[in-house]
């Protein structure tokens, strides 16, 4: 007849080695919220630096802009002959497409980066269901 036997020890073993897995868990869960912290922190400073690039240009674009388009429709007007209408509207699209040009870089660059760390946030999710079903 055999006999299962209890040693305390062996409890305080297995106690131990439980509580080791949880205290390991719940560090590696702290160490990858500051990571996806970090992570965000980042991509938040490249938008900061996206958006100031493009708000300056156009500042200065903007003040440069009326006097550069009237320079060019004069001279259109003058070396074409074309009517002064015509020569606005030629100057206007040709700036429009300029214009349209970079704006598409600018949303572009904004595409280029993910603001938020996808691969973090899926290892973040994997432990917390690791953490709730430990299987």
């Amino acid at each position: 007849m055999a006999t299962d036997t209890f040693d305390a020890t062996d409890h305080q073993t297995i106690t131990g080695l439980v509580s080791g897995i949880i205290s390991d868990a719940q560090t590696l869960f702290q160490q990858q919220v500051t990571l996806v912290r970090e992570e965000i922190r980042t991509d938040l400073r490249k938008t900061k630096e996206a958006v100031t690039s493009i708000a300056i240009g156009a500042a200065v674009a903007a003040l440069a802009a009326g006097p550069l388009v009237f320079t060019f429709v004069a001279l259109l007007h003058e070396l074409a002959g074309w009517s002064w209408w015509a020569s606005a509207l030629a100057v206007a699209a040709v700036f429009g497409v300029i214009g349209g040009g970079l704006i598409f870089a600018g949303v572009q660059r904004f595409k280029s980066f993910n603001p938020l760390p996808d691969q973090s946030v899926a290892a973040l999710k994997e432990n917390l269901q690791w953490i709730k079903n430990p299987k």
